[in-house]
């Protein structure tokens, strides 16, 4: 997967793109902040972080995004960078959270009416709860079950970094609860995450 990647650099040239300002609680200029702080842990150049606070596509629970006007977004940044990879969340969305499952849509959406024949797409693979809380102990259930699918269909990658994915979610301050601290603890997706090819 890292040679693809690499041989598709273009995908992380893309900014970091919020669709929201995720002002569900009010505290959307905060958390423009700690997402810049986040990059910067992260090493990503600011001028690459891009917020996009869209009147239809508020954060939360029950506040459905248009799958279309999705599409129209994606279609537009894609263009404009000359992007021929994208990676999104699959239909589950990792937590069942509405808004990122709308993501998966849109970007599928794309992909099935306008996207340019090279154009490739791969979704975030959500696991089951047991799985998800099992830490680093899921990497070799990841890879074997990569392994399975045709070849270059599914691809796990590990995190050889993950206290800096500890640190850049420390930086949402205002998130950042006992329960947050517990899960990116034992998230498996803080050691791994497979990744699978849209058709």
């Amino acid at each position: 997967m890292m040679a693809l990647l690499r041989r598709k650099i273009s995908c992380w040239s893309l900014p970091i793109q919020m669709m929201s300002l995720c002002n569900a609680d009010g505290m959307g200029t905060m958390r423009r902040e700690e997402l810049y702080k986040a990059s910067t842990v992260l090493k990503v150049p600011l001028n690459q972080v891009k917020i996009l606070d869209h009147p239809d596509l508020q954060d939360g629970f029950g506040k459905v995004w248009d799958h279309k006007l999705l599409a129209g977004i994606i279609e537009l940044e894609i263009s404009s960078h000359g992007i021929d990879l994208i990676i999104t969340f699959d239909s589950y969305g990792v937590s069942g959270h509405c808004n990122h499952r709308d993501v998966h849509n849109g970007v599928r959406g794309f992909l099935h009416n306008k996207a340019p024949q090279s154009f490739e797409a791969w979704e975030l693979v959500s696991t089951n709860i047991l799985r998800k809380y099992s830490g680093p102990f899921d990497i070799w259930l990841s890879s074997m079950f990569s392994k399975e699918h045709p070849s270059g269909m599914m691809h796990c990658l590990l995190n050889e970094r993950p206290r800096q994915s500890y640190l850049a979610m420390a930086q949402h301050a205002s998130q950042w609860v006992w329960f947050r601290k517990l899960f990116v603890t034992f998230s498996s997706y803080t050691y791994v995450n497979t990744l699978k090819r849209i058709n």
